[in-house]
């Protein structure tokens, strides 16, 4: 493994060792935006400074919060509820979680502002945000080809509405109640399924006024349509995406076992331990005697190893490991008998086609895959081959999901394009040393 642009990934005997993964991406991007806003300044430890998050934290810096960092925090000293105009377009880079949550921070605010990203950024469709937006009333314009970005944004007086999510998208949802805030009257966003809760949990740790009941999330819009909160102090724990990795990577080798601590246990994000289990892995899980289980759950996991068995994923574990599919396919690959995927759709459009890229990379690897619209039928229970080369795409969860598939390959095996990494886990390449060596 040598330079940022191709890695070579050579088999590996049990995979053993104890670590702590960087910090929630998700939740990174939204204590980033809410601590802009608030009144004071917050000190943020275990922030994702990734190249994603570090975006997001620049357009908030942009917007008029002051964001200082050290090797141990970052502080943010917010607005007080207002963001303001900014000097030229805020750059989103690779995230569309920080362009989507962004934009309906900013829908109801007296500003305008100019979004744009990289070139798989500007492919993900952005009409499913502008959508409800529109309905309460923003001036949101998609100046890209096929409803993406650039995106121009004129920040008008919104008006509070009920909207049925049309698929499970906790960005889409995020959006809405973020949009909510600056919004008369009250918002109600209904979910067809529960998605990842992160934007409510810190919405209610902060004191806006948010109420959940069951599928319906409703956020009251705030006095004088500007929202006042105290700064505080955030701890983003571990990423469970990220865990995902070293996880599927010990349960699929007998003999093998990995502890991650400090890492997010928020049950809507944690779908992958029952697959596993299911699978027939030795997964064992222990939440954190103290912090705020309120703001999000953090602990330890240990997953250790032996033979496994295909399994079905689809229906309500879909938005609770959306990003775990890629690694979710390759345990398939690695297990005996079928693995499916189906109810994914949502994979298609993420930052390459998942759906398209996995089934290449599992079929250069000699593994019958039998790619479908929604999903994938992964027949596994036979030796990955190697002296092969994948393609990521520019994806990072591609490239990480086939670093891991390589351990199990019968030669080393090239993985093209992998300075994607570094936009969730910059310290990828150093865990998979770790704990292979």
């Amino acid at each position: 493994m040598t330079d940022t642009l191709n890695r070579t990934v050579a088999p590996s005997g049990p995979i053993k060792g104890t670590l702590r993964v960087p910090g929630d991406k998700s939740i990174s991007h939204r204590v980033a935006m809410l601590a802009g806003l608030a009144d004071g300044e917050s000190t943020v430890t275990g922030f994702l400074r990734s190249e994603d998050c570090l975006s997001t934290l620049a357009a908030v810096e942009a917007l008029g919060a002051r964001v200082e960092m050290d090797d141990a925090a970052i502080r943010i000293a917010g607005t007080y509820g207002r963001f303001k105009t900014p000097e030229g377009q805020l750059d989103m880079g690779n995230s569309g979680t920080g362009m989507r949550l962004l934009c309906g921070l900013l829908a109801g605010q007296e500003l305008t502002a100019g979004l744009t990203g990289d070139a798989s950024l500007s492919s993900r469709p952005m009409k499913r945000i502008t959508d409800p937006l529109g309905l309460m009333g923003a001036n949101v314009d998609l100046l890209g080809e096929g409803g993406c970005a650039p995106i121009r944004l004129v920040g008008k007086d919104l008006s509070g509405i009920t909207y049925e999510l049309p698929v499970a998208s906790a960005q889409v949802k995020s959006c809405v109640l973020l949009a909510g805030l600056y919004a008369s009257g009250e918002t109600t966003v209904v979910e067809p399924r529960r998605t990842r809760d992160h934007t409510e949990r810190l919405m209610a740790a902060l004191g806006l006024p948010i109420e959940v009941d069951g599928l319906r999330i409703c956020i009251s819009g705030c006095d004088k349509g500007v929202p006042h909160f105290p700064a505080r102090e955030f701890d983003v724990p571990g990423d469970f995406s990220s865990a995902a990795f070293w996880m599927v990577a010990a349960a699929a080798s007998p003999g093998s076992s990995v502890t991650i601590h400090n890492v997010g246990l928020n049950p809507r994000r944690t779908a992958l331990l029952d697959v596993l289990r299911r699978m027939g892995a030795s997964v064992d899980c222990s939440l954190n005697s103290s912090g705020d289980v309120a703001w999000e759950p953090v602990g330890t996991v240990t997953v250790s190893g032996g033979r496994l068995s295909g399994t079905t994923v689809r229906g309500d574990e879909i938005p609770n490991l959306i990003d775990e599919l890629p690694i979710v396919a390759i345990a398939g690959a690695l297990a005996e008998g079928e693995t499916v995927i189906a109810d994914a759709a949502e994979l298609r459009v993420k930052e390459t086609d998942r759906i398209a890229a996995v089934a290449r990379g599992l079929t250069a690897t000699g593994v019958s895959v039998e790619e479908k619209e929604d999903g994938m039928i992964v027949r596994g229970g036979g030796q990955l081959k190697g002296s092969v080369e994948i393609d990521s795409y520019g994806d990072h969860r591609i490239a990480m999901a086939f670093a891991v598939a390589s351990l199990f390959a019968d030669s080393a095996v090239v993985i093209n394009d992998v300075a994607c990494v570094a936009t969730s886990y910059p310290e990828f390449w150093e865990h998979l040393r770790l704990v292979t060596s």
